[in-house]
């Protein structure tokens, strides 16, 4: 359902066309990244917690630009994951290839690590294995070691288990199915590396290097450990820091070497309501330690780089390119760009209903929502993809029925709706809510002449995430509503999120439809401003 050329239209794109790079190499919340090259391509996946599809699955084969291209995991077979459940779920996975298939081991902080296999990443996984219970295991990572031993060293969620600032290795089986013991402490970060977390475990030169970062998400530093014993004693050394750049908290992420022998390093940066976005750092090696990005102030930290020369990798170069936004909605299958708040249930949506259009039905909202889209399963959205951009939908909406909403959605810890809804009377009218996890007001309503049943919504998403709304009844002229922007919020470890809704706030079993055109996202463009008057009101 994605349009062909809109690549061209992202407001993101960090390939210069000059041979260099910008960072973020992914302006988009893409947490806990993960990275291997396998040949001349290379695989990324990340954290997804409740949304779903999760464990997104993205190809590269210059480690700048990036496709979407799966996601492991279609939906969570657990009790309770029909409904929100933010901030738990699917927690800072590792990708590796091993014995001719592909392996994903992530953490549930409240059941314990799991393991799913597939024979290519863009083809269908397994059913994740439950290969070790416990509450507060998180972050695992495998290492297959040349004399057939398999190990995972791990972290633990202090809000689970009452432990933090320490890594445990344990032996695995080689088929990745259950660990062998109770393991070993390897490293104590409490000193010098609180919150330690985020393990991954690799073996060069006959070393073995455990890189986790350290000291918070947002503030936080790389440190990489040194064995020669997979087991310790471990030596530590911080490898990159924030120094005198502007990238704050610059850790976590996955280490790969390229065939022409250059390292490098992706992780990410925690950008508030952006979310956590992606970076690549160049990588050397000193005396068999890693130095990323560069070290401009001469303390031997690297620092993380804006530009830079893109990787030398042996295949041609790659075109500029980034994952998709802009759905025209024009297959049977929604793009991989969104995602729900929950396991999806097929009865929200039926793509290809009406040619070229997405249908979202106005199921009701589930009784523990109370009058907050917070609790809301049935919202369809993607990750912020940019700094600055807009975001703007055309639906139909004269098959609404009484209390239902159809429209735009800006969801964090804070939210703002801008919809169609049908009155008790059954005249339609636009209406503005902002809300929380508690409450939702509703502060402007307009019964503007819908009377063809289609209108244009926008968003227009500017530095520091102010969003500022508009409309149109005839796709040309926009009429911005609200007197102030809102100012969009992450949500539990997430950043912000854009996308569609329909709902039912009524007694009945369920409401109407709303069919969308199309949502596109491009390059942010002015809005004229005039006057609200015209049957507005603040309410």
């Amino acid at each position: 359902m994605n349009a062909a050329g809109k690549q061209k239209q992202s407001p993101w794109v960090s390939d210069q066309g000059d041979g260099t790079y910008r960072n973020p190499v992914l302006h988009a919340d893409y947490s806990d990244p993960d990275v291997i090259r396998v040949g001349d391509d290379f695989y990324m996946t990340a954290s997804s917690f409740s949304h779903f599809p999760g464990l997104p699955i993205l190809h590269s084969r210059d480690l700048v630009n990036w496709t979407l291209i799966n996601h492991a995991v279609q939906k969570m077979d657990l009790p309770g994951f029909d409904r929100p459940q933010h901030g738990n779920g699917i927690w800072a996975p590792s990708i590796r290839c091993h014995a001719g298939k592909y392996w994903i081991f992530y953490g549930d902080p409240d059941v314990g690590i799991f393991m799913t296999t597939a024979k290519h990443p863009g083809e269908e996984w397994t059913k994740p294995l439950l290969m070790q219970e416990g509450k507060g295991l998180i972050d695992p990572c495998p290492l297959w070691d040349e004399d057939g031993k398999a190990y995972l060293v791990h972290a633990f969620a202090n809000s689970r288990s009452g432990i933090k600032h320490v890594l445990r290795l344990c032996e695995m089986a080689a088929d990745g199915s259950r660990l062998l013991g109770e393991g070993r402490i390897v490293f104590d970060g409490t000193e010098n590396h609180p919150t330690m977390e985020g393990p991954k475990m690799y073996k060069r030169n006959g070393y073995y290097y455990i890189f986790a970062p350290a000291g918070g998400v947002r503030t936080g530093w790389q440190t990489v450990l040194r064995s020669s014993s997979p087991y310790g004693p471990y030596e530590d050394k911080v490898v990159l820091h924030q120094g005198d750049s502007d990238v704050n908290g610059p850790h976590q992420g996955g280490w790969v070497e390229l065939e022409s022998g250059e390292s490098w390093f992706l992780h990410f940066q925690d950008k508030e309501a952006y979310g956590r976005i992606v970076h690549l750092q160049p990588v050397s090696w000193v005396e068999d330690w890693p130095m990323m990005g560069e070290d401009r102030n001469g303390d031997g930290i690297g620092e993380p780089v804006n530009r830079y020369r893109k990787p030398n990798v042996e295949v041609g170069g790659a075109s500029p390119a980034c994952p998709e936004t802009t759905d025209e909605f024009d297959g049977m299958a929604l793009g991989l760009q969104w995602q729900w708040q929950a396991n999806p249930v097929e009865s929200w949506y039926t793509p290809g209903m009406r040619a070229s259009h997405l249908r979202l039905h106005a199921w009701p909202v589930p009784p523990e929502s109370g009058k907050s889209l917070y609790a809301v399963p049935q919202l369809l959205m993607q990750k912020f993809p940019a700094e600055a951009f807009d975001a703007s939908v055309k639906l139909s909406c004269c098959s609404l029925s009484a209390r239902d909403k159809a429209g735009l959605v800006i969801f964090g810890f804070k939210h703002a709706s801008f919809y169609v809804t049908r009155d008790e009377q059954g005249e339609l009218a636009l209406g503005y809510s902002e809300g929380d996890e508690s409450a939702e007001s509703v502060l402007w309503h307009n019964r503007i002449g819908l009377e063809e049943g289609e209108v244009w919504l926008s968003v227009s998403i500017r530095s520091g995430a102010m969003c500022e709304f508009s409309y149109s009844v005839n796709g040309e002229s926009f009429q911005p509503i609200g007197e102030r922007p809102f100012a969009a919020t992450e949500s539990r470890w997430v950043g912000a999120k854009v996308g569609i809704f329909a709902i039912h706030e009524g007694r009945e079993e369920r409401g109407g439809y709303a069919d969308f055109d199309w949502f596109r996202v491009t390059e942010p463009k002015q809005v004229e401003k005039v006057s609200l008057e015209a049957g507005g009101r603040q309410a």
